[in-house]
């Protein structure tokens, strides 16, 4: 116990300044008086506290271990560009260095050792990011034992990580890579309130999930609307059952949160000044909650409908935190100026709909008419067939905008599945545009990428070859595809 080992470094020390102010009765009293300073500076000592430095819990206690690979730098030249920022450049060079972009223009020099690829006719653009997907943690095949993306013990799961449930063995991953996915946030389902933390993977090939992370991405927290978790605890008899009791639920949270915000603030704020304090008592699910308090972790908020999207922005405000992005979406286009008022991006299908009642009021024009408000649009898929063709996803949005007679050019609608997922996972200083200075995560498209008929022919992340179509060597496979070649047969 601290606290008495304490009281006995102390007691003990006092017990000897009584004999040693009887001795220095005897004594010069200055020398006295150097005795009783020694020993109580010496009975004050405590070894295992520093004072002014609060003993922190770690906030990144399963750190990515992924490397950017060597390569050798890479040219490609002559290749229309979609750089994600609204630009199109027709006939241009691109210079990949450390992983890296490092030029772009018309006829640039070839850097000494560089791979150059001949490009014309053909189309570069960004790495694809989806910014909802729950590959790993249902992964396939689709089996019980590896369903590990709800934990529907509880309305409000802060404390879960969907790292922890994510299989690197997941052969969708190389599904997705080979559509031009580069960058993937995997999420916890949608039955709970507050279901668990998401995290940012890069789609690279790891027999870990550390080895997949996206070094220094923040965290998110999947946050659900509606009728998903009204109806799974709703059928236990058990708040919430309605959408009121949705919203009591989340704030319920928040006030303890608060609370729990506040004794770690109290608590920094008085050992800095001097004060020998205990730490609170840690709690991981109000841990998130701080996190999120914090402004360190982004909320991503499962959401269809406008009305739950407008009491969710007031729901932020009363508690002091930023929504990241609402997901799903479906009547997002109604929302569109508080969105952009707002600076919340909304992650939508092209034209999925009419699944279960809250997605019964879609429009096709969903995603141009948020574009077109200027908020943050962006294409998802929150399926592993879907994540494959983000670009026809985003084509189908782009063309329902032109029907309608928006102005909608390939440059913009790529941004959709490129820069604003990016915006809205805090990392479009690092992916999402072919921009100089920026990872060098890079599709080759054989064709208009916004065409049915194109397909991904090489993808590079941080520079480093990950796909080709060209070459098997260069297509990963996960462990679980290798399969056993005979059950039956007796294996070493």
């Amino acid at each position: 116990n601290q606290k008495a080992a304490r009281f006995a470094a102390l007691f003990v020390p006092v017990i000897s300044l009584i004999t040693i102010i009887r001795f220095s009765m005897r004594l010069h009293s200055l020398t006295a008086a150097a005795l009783v300073t020694t020993m109580l500076v010496a009975g004050c000592d405590d070894s295992n506290k520093t004072i002014g430095e609060p003993v922190l819990p770690n906030k990144n206690p399963f750190p990515s271990t992924y490397q950017v690979p060597a390569s050798s730098a890479l040219l490609i030249q002559g290749a229309n560009l979609l750089t994600g920022t609204n630009q199109q450049l027709d006939n241009t060079d691109l210079v990949v260095e450390n992983g890296l972009i490092t030029a772009i223009g018309k006829d640039l020099q070839i850097p000494e050792g560089a791979t150059v690829i001949d490009a014309s006719g053909k189309w570069l653009t960004p790495g694809l990011i989806d910014v909802h997907s729950h590959m790993g943690v249902y992964p396939a095949p689709e089996t019980s034992n590896h369903s590990d993306g709800n934990e529907m013990t509880s309305p409000v799961t802060a404390e879960v990580w969907a790292e922890h449930s994510v299989w690197p063995g997941d052969p969708q991953f190389e599904k997705a890579l080979a559509g031009g996915v580069t960058t993937v946030q995997i999420l916890p389902g949608s039955g709970n309130l507050i279901g668990g933390r998401g995290v940012t993977l890069k789609n690279v090939p790891s027999i870990t999930v550390q080895g997949m992370k996206f070094p220094d991405a923040p965290y998110s927290l999947k946050m659900a609307c509606g009728e998903n978790p009204k109806r799974v605890y709703g059928s236990r008899n058990q708040l919430p059952s309605t959408r009121m009791g949705n919203m009591a639920g989340y704030r319920n949270a928040w006030i303890e949160a608060t609370a729990y915000k506040k004794s770690w603030d109290d608590y920094v704020t008085g050992v800095e000044a001097g004060e020998d304090l205990d730490p609170p008592t840690r709690n991981l699910r109000l841990e998130t909650l701080m996190g999120v308090l914090d402004g360190e972790i982004r909320i991503h908020n499962h959401c269809y409908k406008v009305d739950e999207m407008a009491q969710m922005v007031d729901m932020s405000k009363e508690f002091g935190y930023k929504i990241a992005a609402f997901h799903h979406a479906v009547e997002a286009y109604k929302a569109a100026p508080i969105l952009a008022e707002e600076n919340i991006c909304a992650v939508m299908w092209a034209d999925w709909w009419g699944f279960k009642q809250e997605a019964f009021d879609m429009v096709r024009e969903n995603i141009a008419l948020v574009d077109y408000a200027n908020a943050c649009a962006i294409i998802h898929s929150d399926d592993p067939i879907q994540v494959q063709r983000l670009n026809q996803e985003t084509a189908k949005a782009m063309s329902a905008g032109r029907r309608m007679g928006l102005d909608i050019s390939r440059a913009k609608a790529i941004g959709w599945a490129t820069l604003n997922p990016a915006i809205s996972l805090g990392l479009d200083k690092q992916i999402g545009s072919l921009e100089i200075g920026k990872n060098a995560d890079l599709v080759l498209w054989t064709a208009d990428p916004l065409s049915v008929y194109s397909h991904a022919e090489k993808v590079w992340i941080d520079g480093a070859l990950q796909f080709d179509r060209e070459d098997s060597s260069v297509q990963p496979t996960r462990d679980f595809n290798l399969g056993i070649v005979n059950a039956q047969e007796s294996r070493p």
